[in-house]
C-alpha cells in the first residue's frame, strides 16, 4: 500500500502496522556492531546474567526504529518528505531476541505547512506491544508530508 497524503492522515486516525516482527539475537549484536554501541548489557550474556534482567537485552534504538520502520509501509510510504524530530520516546518495558513486536500509530495532530503549500506537518504517537500486549515503547514524531496532488483539468 501507498504511503498516505497529510489529507488522509487526520486527528485521531489509527494505522496497525498489519504486521510482526520477532527479534534475533543476530538482529541486536548486529545493530550494536552497526552503531558502535559496546554496552554490555546488549552483547554479553555472561554479564547481562547478572543484572535484574537475566539476560541481554535488545538495544532500545533498534527497538525504537523497528517501531517507527514497521509504520512506513501502509503510512508514510513515499508521503514522506521529512522527518522533523521525536519526543516523549519512552521504553515502559524490556526487549529481549525472540520478542515479536507490533506496532500502532495514531495521528495526534495534523496541521497545513505555514511554509509549504504542498505539504503539511503530522505528528504520530508510535506505540509497540510485544506477544503479550505489553507496551515496550512509544514515541511522538513529527513528520512533514506531501498534499495530494492537484490534478487539473486537462480538456
Amino acid at each position: 500500500m501507498a504511503g498516505l497524503y497529510f489529507e488522509e492522515l487526520h486527528e485521531g486516525r489509527v494505522i496497525d502496522a498489519e504486521w510482526t516482527r520477532t527479534i534475533t539475537e543476530s538482529d541486536n549484536v548486529l545493530f550494536c556492531g552497526m552503531t558502535m554501541n559496546v554496552q554490555k548489557l546488549h552483547l554479553d550474556a555472561h554479564f547481562a546474567a547478572t543484572t535484574e534482567f537475566g539476560r541481554p537485552l535488545v538495544n532500545s534504538l533498534l527497538t525504537l526504529g523497528l517501531m517507527i520502520g514497521m509504520s512506513v509501509h501502509n503510512s508514510t510510504q513515499g508521503t514522506t518528505i521529512a522527518n522533523l524530530g521525536m519526543r516523549e520516546t519512552r521504553f515502559p518495558a524490556p526487549v529481549f531476541a525472540g520478542d515479536t513486536l507490533r506496532v500502532q500509530s495514531t495521528v495526534i495532530a495534523a496541521r497545513p505547512s505555514a511554509s509549504r503549500p504542498d505539504a503539511g506537518v503530522v505528528t504520530f504517537r508510535h506505540e509497540a506491544f510485544n506477544q503479550d500486549g505489553k507496551m515496550v515503547a512509544f514515541c511522538e514524531r513529527s513528520a512533514l508530508m506531501r498534499r495530494r496532488p492537484v490534478i487539473t483539468d486537462m480538456t
